[in-house]
């Protein structure tokens, strides 16, 4: 196990007295918030910090009972005995220090964006993408996370041939960032008559919400145009000249939005644009970090097939990690928790092993 760097814990618990003694000095509300904000990102760190201290004091306080020849027997006895269980625990808490210390993603406390497109399989795929759109909507409620629809393209039978939407809520980038990739269903259409089974896909990308903060966009290198929506009807197309399409020059990105206000319009497509190019410019920032890096989770490549969903044995597998759970009816329920640590553990072993190769 790597050796876990001691200065950086040192300069930890220092930033957050610092923070403390800030706070109960009562600043301005916006200086408080944010204050507040990396106080808690600190707290759960700096607990295990101490905790990990509290226990090498203890350790050493054993080792000097023992080597202390005027130490009685029953102690002698006592301390022998409750020394290797505290070796135990400074073991189990060095590996939670080497994971909470790991280098943070800056995105990860951000909200989300998610893309769903169908992909082959026609109909099928359609469906299967609104399936998958319920599925993270069911565990972004389970989280108390918010989910908004901000354009939606329904399929002809059902489902959606493209749904993007906002999940806002701490945090949601860092469990949902695996999901980015392409998603298989086999199973039997109910249009089926044979029973035989079917193979369909949809893309999934999942993108940290960007701030005015974080990618400034000029109104030079923007073109907007109003239409008439136009689509297959229902709650998210109507039929004014309302709809809005954004053309980002300097990268040909375009994104549109089909609400009802124009204005509201505006803001959606400026807010999906505004996620898109950040989440490009971090994926070259992270592909010249990790040029060497051979972790297939976090790759970020939507073109990878990622996981199959396979409804006649009840089984989703996550190609990446070699992971097959048994549990496809409580998944497309939105019980993800399983598999999505499963992904962060692995990600993070990597992480691990990298820093061991590093030192």
């Amino acid at each position: 196990m790597a050796k876990l760097p001691v200065e950086k814990m040192r300069e930890l618990e220092r930033r957050f007295g610092e923070i403390e003694a800030r706070m109960s000095a009562g600043p301005a509300a916006d200086v408080y918030v944010k204050l507040a904000s990396e106080y808690s990102e600190l707290e759960p760190v700096v607990k295990k910090i101490r905790e990990y201290q509290a226990a090498i004091d203890e350790a050493e306080g054993l080792r000097a009972m023992l080597s202390d020849k005027a130490t009685d027997r029953e102690m002698r006895d006592l301390a022998e005995m409750e020394l290797p269980e505290m070796e135990s625990r400074i073991e189990a808490l060095e590996g939670e220090m080497q994971i909470l210390l790991l280098p943070k993603d800056a995105a990860d406390e951000k909200s989300a964006i998610l893309e769903i497109r169908a992909g082959t399989g026609g109909s099928e795929a359609a469906l299967f993408a609104g399936d998958l759109f319920r599925m993270y909507e069911r565990f972004a409620s389970t989280k108390g996370w918010k989910v908004e629809v901000l354009s939606a393209s329904e399929g002809e039978a059902g489902g959606y041939k493209e749904i993007i939407a906002t999940i806002s809520g701490r945090g949601v980038f860092s469990k949902l960032k695996f999901e980015s990739g392409v998603h298989r269903v086999q199973r039997v259409p109910e249009t089926e008559a044979s029973g035989r089974i079917h193979t369909s896909a949809a893309t999934v990308a999942v993108l940290p919400e960007a701030e005015d903060i974080d990618i400034e966009i000029k109104p030079e290198d923007i073109r907007i145009d109003t239409m008439r929506a136009s689509g297959a009807g229902g709650q998210h197309v109507n039929t004014t000249d309302s709809a809005v399409r954004i053309t980002h020059l300097p990268t040909g990105l375009i994104v549109t939005s089909s609400e009802k206000s124009q204005h509201q319009n505006r803001a959606k497509a400026m807010q999906v644009l505004r996620s898109r190019l950040y989440d490009i410019e971090r994926q070259k920032l992270d592909s010249e970090r990790s040029a060497n890096r051979k972790s297939q989770v976090g790759s970020g490549d939507r073109s990878e097939r990622i996981r199959t969903y396979n409804f006649p044995q009840g089984r989703v597998t996550d190609h990446r990690i070699n992971l097959t759970l048994y549990k496809l009816d409580r998944m497309i329920e939105g019980d993800l928790d399983e598999m999505l640590d499963a992904l962060i553990s692995d990600y993070q072993a990597g992480q691990l092993a990298q820093l061991g190769e590093n030192q």
